[in-house]
């Protein structure tokens, strides 16, 4: 007679693989049934809501087969429904091989995985005013909701009709604006260092940034390079992508 332990490892063993397993003996077939389809169905439809353009890249058989090796295959360290999106992003990463045609699959799932995080964190815009006098001398934080992301691939841009197979690097921010609505904008290296910059010296007034950043750009014309980053800062506030310190 099979322990209790046992059942329950032919009960998982099937709901995980059950083209390759049999129903338990001890199971009724029409039940077991019943639990490899919820199984699948709630998985599938969660990681296709969360990857919805990587699902439109994909046939029907590629992409049933992509999530059926995720289910047999990848142990979750989550018992959180809504993190099960992450673990697939993981499990792809160690997939990508066989998918050659679609080098970019790895960026592009994790800019949608992205997408997700941003609309479930529970962190807050804070509250300020932008002073407009001496933006210059003011100190800048990234706002905790968004994010400065560089792929190879333009991944905000691929679609059923568009799949770069050589690499077109980009740098993007991804952020939820003040009415809880994710978007993103495609930036330059020069955003990209500055936002960096304002995490990693913070108490640093903007003039101080924009400084390192003209030195190590060796800019011929630092007074209009300081001029235009200090309307980029001003539009980056309205977006809600930067703060100032109070």
């Amino acid at each position: 007679m099979k322990s209790f332990q046992q059942t329950q490892m032919d009960f998982a063993r099937y709901l995980r693989a059950p083209d390759e397993y049999a129903i338990p003996a001890a199971m009724e077939a029409r039940r077991m049934e019943i639990y490899r389809d919820l199984i699948y169905n709630n998985i599938e439809n969660l990681v296709a809501g969360v990857f919805p353009v990587l699902r439109s890249l994909l046939n029907d058989e590629q992409w049933h087969g992509l999530v059926r090796q995720f289910i047999q295959h990848h142990r979750c360290q989550t018992p959180y429904f809504l993190e099960i999106s992450e673990e697939f992003l993981q499990f792809l990463t160690q997939s990508a091989h066989l998918y050659p045609e679609l080098p970019f699959i790895c960026e592009l799932a994790h800019y949608e995985w992205v997408e997700l995080a941003l609309d479930i964190s529970e962190a807050q815009l804070p509250e300020y005013k932008l002073a407009t006098n001496d933006i210059f001398a003011a100190s800048f934080c990234v706002s905790p909701l968004a994010i400065a992301l560089h792929y190879q691939y333009p991944v905000h841009k691929i679609s059923p009709r568009f799949k770069p197979i050589l690499p077109e690097p980009v740098d993007l921010v991804v952020y939820r604006n003040s009415s809880d609505k994710v978007c993103f904008m495609a930036v330059n290296p020069m955003t990209l260092r500055l936002l960096y910059l304002m995490q990693v010296n913070q108490g640093s007034s903007l003039s101080e940034l924009l400084t390192i950043i003209a030195g190590e750009l060796s800019h011929p014309h630092p007074e209009q390079f300081t001029s235009d980053a200090g309307s980029l800062v001003k539009e980056l506030c309205e977006l809600g992508v930067v703060h100032p310190v109070v």
